[in-house]
């Protein structure tokens, strides 16, 4: 068997076309890691989300490998390139119809961090402390026994 083509590229292109078709702004919700090249100050949670329609983005290109175009963020045009393996959908702004891809993460410890080399150094992955778990009665052979309340 030979190696296909993903099916992603051409779902996020008719979603696309779907939107404009029927007057809907389509928004593309990425994944954002070092591959891409978005602008980090719009970046929340490793993720940002795009309007793509035709009066926000010039030169849209859909390809199978990547999504580029340029727009304006806080009146500064930028360059947007985007891989298709980082896209986790494509939907219209209006309704939220759309579809929602599977996007792999690093782990935790590859985890790239936006800022200076402080922050880096303030900003260590450190998971939380469990909850604390609520006390419970225990019966004869430490089985937990229920109180009735009145």
């Amino acid at each position: 068997m030979t190696d296909q083509t993903s099916t992603k590229p051409y779902l996020i292109r008719a979603l696309y076309e779907w939107c404009t078709d029927n007057g809907l702004t389509p928004y593309l919700a990425v994944s954002v890691n070092e591959h891409t090249r978005v602008p980090r100050a719009h970046v929340r949670n490793g993720e940002i989300v795009l309007n793509i329609s035709a009066l926000a983005s010039h030169r849209l290109q859909l390809t199978n490998t990547e999504v580029s175009f340029t727009a304006r963020f806080s009146g500064m045009a930028e360059e947007i390139w985007v891989p298709i393996a980082q896209v986790t959908a494509i939907y219209a702004k209006e309704t939220g119809h759309g579809m929602a891809f599977e996007v792999s993460k690093p782990p935790a410890e590859l985890v790239v961090v936006e800022g200076s080399a402080e922050d880096e150094a303030d900003s260590q992955q450190v998971d939380p402390p469990p909850p604390p778990k609520p006390p419970t009665k225990t019966g004869p052979g430490g089985r937990p026994t229920l109180r009735r309340v009145k």
